[in-house]
C-alpha cells in the first residue's frame, strides 16, 4: 500500500511532464541560480572572471549583507559581461548580467533565454520575465538604448532571500525622539 502511494504520487508528478513531451527546465542562467549559496556563486564567478578578480564589499553595519562584482567571459559563447550579486546571509538574493552592444544583442538574449527557460511568461515594454514559485523567484531581461546601441540586463531574483534584508535595516527613529537643532 505504501509503495503504491509512492509510485502513484511519483507518476502524478512525472506524467504531466511526459505528456507535455519535455523535462522540466532548470531555473538558472549561465550556471547561476537565484538563491544559490555564496560559495557556489563565488567559485563559478571566479572561473568565469575575465582579466579581473571577484570583489565583494560588505555593508557598513554587518558582514551578513554584501555586493560582489566581476567582469566575466562565458566559455560557451565567449560573451564578455559584467556579473554582480547581492548576498544576504550567505545566499544570493539578486544576480545581474550586464552587457551592451548593437541591436542584435537583444534578439540573441531573447532567443537564448527562451531556449533555456521556455516561452516568456510576462512581457512589458523593454522587459521579458520568467518566474517560478508563484513569482518568488524570477529571471528578467531588460533592455534600453537609442539608435543602434543597446544595454541589456538579465536579472535573477529570489524574493525569499531578499526578504531577509529587513533584519539589517536601521531602526526608524520615532518623531518624538528627534531633537531640534
Amino acid at each position: 500500500m505504501i509503495a503504491c502511494r509512492f509510485r502513484c504520487g511519483l507518476a502524478a508528478l512525472v506524467l504531466p511532464l511526459i505528456l507535455a513531451g519535455q523535462a522540466p527546465r532548470p531555473f538558472a542562467y549561465r550556471g547561476f541560480a537565484p538563491g544559490m549559496a555564496y560559495r557556489d556563486f563565488a567559485a563559478r564567478a571566479q572561473t568565469l572572471a575575465h582579466r579581473d578578480t571577484l570583489r565583494c564589499q560588505t555593508m557598513r553595519r554587518t558582514a551578513q549583507v554584501m555586493d560582489c562584482g566581476v567582469r566575466a567571459r562565458d566559455p560557451s559563447d565567449s560573451a564578455v559581461f559584467y556579473l554582480s550579486a547581492n548576498v544576504i546571509e550567505g545566499k544570493v538574493s539578486v544576480l545581474s548580467f550586464l552587457d551592451s552592444g548593437g541591436v542584435a544583442l537583444v534578439g540573441r538574449a531573447q532567443r537564448d533565454l527562451e531556449r533555456r527557460l521556455g516561452p516568456r511568461q510576462r512581457r512589458e515594454r523593454s522587459m521579458w520575465e520568467w518566474s517560478t514559485d508563484r513569482g518568488r523567484r524570477f529571471i528578467r531581461l531588460n533592455w534600453r538604448g537609442r539608435g543602434n546601441w543597446r544595454v541589456i540586463s538579465i536579472t535573477l531574483n529570489d524574493r525569499d532571500v531578499m526578504d531577509r534584508i529587513a533584519r539589517y535595516r536601521p531602526a526608524a527613529v520615532p518623531p518624538s525622539s528627534k531633537r531640534a537643532p
